[in-house]
């Protein structure tokens, strides 16, 4: 059982009901707020929206519970909810509006919207460009940038007078700078929620991870600028940075290649066998699930992620461990049977 739900269980036997206008204000106010820059007089609006009626308030702490990252929910209460989505996706009616108020606000468990996040992608909705799990796409800029977005991602770019500015708010990006005469005055940045980068003529990525970025640069170099203010560092060819609000150093090598996605894999040698089921998780709506008994095998090669089911089973063949589907959202690999 939920928190949300065992507060309604307190009074009543199903949750408390949410007016359909009240959950659209509730749903406006969330991306205004928390994925935009509102000013004072919006945050006053707001507040006072808020204190106006008590289902607003009901409307609004339901939809924070839609923040939770699908990473956290623990497993017992995962696979359920991840049914419940499955059910949900087979009905096909009335799309993302109505699976997220019926999810959210109607009774089934809010951690079903984090497991089907294609149904409140909130970053999408101010970008200027997305894409969504398993997509990728590649946009070029006026300057003659070339920006590369990866699965499950969200950006937005402007131009100043003094700079050019591509805010990544979710995912990861591979950028290749452009170096038209025009721009020569306007330094290129890569805004971050973790500070911002300086590319110094380059072609490098960024990946937003739960607690840092993950700088990769192939070309040129990289400055970052580190949101408190501390000490920058430059990232050089054929370096692995970690960005975080507090700081930013050197990571170790990777062995997944930074830049495979954008071929089309997952690629590196003497990869963990975790390692590239994380990867692969990415790129397709669920989870993949890897036991600790077979999570340090070691594994080579390069792995179609337009096809996660086809390189899933490419693994189960070469390596002793057996895959098995609990939903088409649940994926399980363990040991292979007599292991």
């Amino acid at each position: 059982m939920t928190d949300a739900t065992s507060r309604g269980a307190a009074t009543s036997t199903s949750p408390p009901s949410v007016p359909s206008d009240i959950v659209d204000q509730a749903i406006q106010w969330a991306v205004r707020l928390q994925f935009s820059e509102a000013d004072a007089g919006a945050r006053e609006r707001f507040a006072q929206w808020l204190q106006a009626d008590s289902r607003h308030a009901l409307a609004w702490q339901r939809m924070q519970s839609l923040r939770d990252d699908f990473t956290r929910v623990p497993t017992g209460l995962a696979l359920p909810t991840l049914q419940a989505a499955d059910a949900m996706r087979k009905t096909g009616a009335g799309a993302r509006r109505k699976a997220l108020k019926t999810l959210a606000f109607g009774g089934v468990s809010v951690l079903a919207v984090s497991a089907a996040s294609r149904f409140a992608p909130w970053q999408r909705w101010l970008a200027d460009a997305s894409t969504g799990t398993g997509e990728q796409r590649t946009l070029h800029l006026e300057d003659g940038t070339t920006v590369v977005l990866n699965t499950d991602t969200a950006i937005r770019t402007r131009f100043d007078p003094d700079r050019r500015v591509l805010t990544l708010r979710r995912g990861e990006v591979l950028v290749t700078t452009g170096h038209d005469a025009r721009f020569a005055a306007q330094p290129f940045w890569v805004q971050t929620p973790f500070g911002s980068l300086r590319a110094l003529g380059t072609r490098f990525v960024v990946r937003i991870d739960a607690d840092h970025a993950r700088i990769s640069v192939q070309e040129g170099a990289v400055e970052m600028h580190p949101g408190s203010g501390a000490a920058r560092g430059v990232a050089e060819p054929g370096t692995t940075w970690e960005m975080s609000d507090a700081a930013a150093g050197q990571a170790i090598s990777p062995t997944i290649a930074a830049d495979g996605w954008a071929n089309g894999v997952i690629a590196g040698n003497d990869m963990r066998l975790a390692d590239v089921l994380a990867e692969l998780a990415r790129y397709r709506t669920g989870r993949i699930v890897c036991d600790p008994r077979v999570a340090d095998l070691r594994v080579s090669g390069a792995y179609r992620i337009a096809d996660t089911d086809r390189a899933l089973r490419f693994l189960a063949h070469s390596q002793p461990i057996r895959v098995s589907y609990r939903t088409r959202f649940w994926v399980m690999v363990g040991p292979a049977e007599g292991r």
